[in-house]
């Protein structure tokens, strides 16, 4: 138990070290070339924080030492609890601490045309994954169409993304660092040294979730909870820490567009891509009840926000209120 704790507490430790060096570096990057916090937000910081949910579920699937069944839950597990988790905990998060700065009843802004963008890939994305795993094992072409379907979603979002980036700067939504490049102060200032300052920030972020994992892994284990349920409900909080650190640091600072960005792009990523990557590696159905809530609550969170967003009452307060779908997870996993 205390092994397992004071994995958890180093790795949190690393992780927020290492989400500083990254959002000062990215920042500086994205001012550098010129692009909007859309796609330094949506893109850059997305996925380069989507490195260690990515890596979960492809190791456990293709070289996890358990059974293949249970490689298989804790596979589907992860691809299925990083969008429920972004679009709960972690949005829910985000709001928290900036209603402790701001008020509750503050609005949030975002740039409006990139978050819609963004609800409105995931949305489409996320509906393919969930039609996916009603079509029979047997017919997998039309599994393998599905998951093409999915990688050209994405890189259409990519590109639809990118092309609004030019007008946004010029409409004075370019992105814009705060304060000096960390790195800068032993290697001097230029675009070299912020890639280096980048991949190092993205290096320790990776190897910081690692070993949270880790040590979750060796808590639930303790307490005797099912992988499925571990790859849903707790792996999620450590893979996902990068995005919601990211993003609190961003929404302290004012910078909505960036926070936002972080998660939403996130979702997409992992809403698209790393679902397309399961269904052609693993058996593609969601009759675990654990898994269907997962996905219902992915769906209600994503929901919530375009609600907020449509009728214009993005509160800090409201927006907060996510949480409580990860909490209803929690409920009915104990029920169960």
């Amino acid at each position: 138990m205390f092994e397992s704790v004071s994995i958890l507490l180093l790795a949190l430790v690393i992780i927020f070290l290492a989400a500083e060096i990254f959002t000062n570096a990215l920042e500086h990057l994205g001012e550098r070339i010129g692009v909007s916090e859309g796609v330094t937000g949506s893109i850059f910081a997305a996925v380069g924080t989507a490195m260690p949910e990515t890596i979960v579920p492809l190791v456990a699937i293709l070289a996890g030492g358990a059974a293949e069944s249970v490689n298989h839950e804790v596979g589907l597990g992860a691809i299925l609890g990083a969008p429920f988790m972004l679009a709960t905990l972690s949005m829910g998060m985000m709001a928290w601490f900036a209603g402790r700065q701001r008020g509750w009843s503050a609005k949030l802004k975002p740039e409006s045309t990139g978050l819609k963008r963004d609800l409105s890939v995931f949305f489409f994305g996320y509906s393919i994954v969930i039609a996916a795993a009603f079509i029979p094992d047997s017919w997998s072409q039309i599994k393998v169409l599905l998951a093409f379907a999915l990688f050209l979603t994405y890189f259409m979002y990519l590109l639809l993304t990118i092309k609004a980036s030019r007008e946004l700067v010029q409409n004075g939504h370019g992105t814009e660092a705060d304060g000096a490049l960390y790195f800068s102060r032993l290697l001097g200032d230029s675009t070299a040294v912020a890639a280096l300052q980048l991949l190092t920030g993205l290096a320790l972020i990776i190897v910081g979730a690692k070993q949270f994992v880790h040590g979750v892994e060796g808590l639930s284990s303790l307490i005797g909870v099912s992988a499925l349920v571990v790859s849903l409900l707790i792996i999620p909080v450590a893979t996902e820490l990068p995005e919601k650190v990211n993003s609190i640091l961003w929404i302290r600072k004012g910078k909505d567009t960036l926070a936002f960005g972080n998660i939403t792009g996130a979702m997409v990523f992992q809403g698209t891509v790393i679902p397309a990557a399961g269904m052609l590696l693993i058996p593609w159905n969601m009759m675990d009840s654990y898994a269907g809530m997962a996905v219902l609550l992915a769906i209600s969170g994503n929901g919530w926000l375009w609600l907020l967003h449509r009728t214009g009452r993005l509160t800090t307060g409201l927006l907060s209120a996510s949480m409580l779908l990860y909490a209803c997870f929690i409920f009915y996993v104990l029920l169960m």
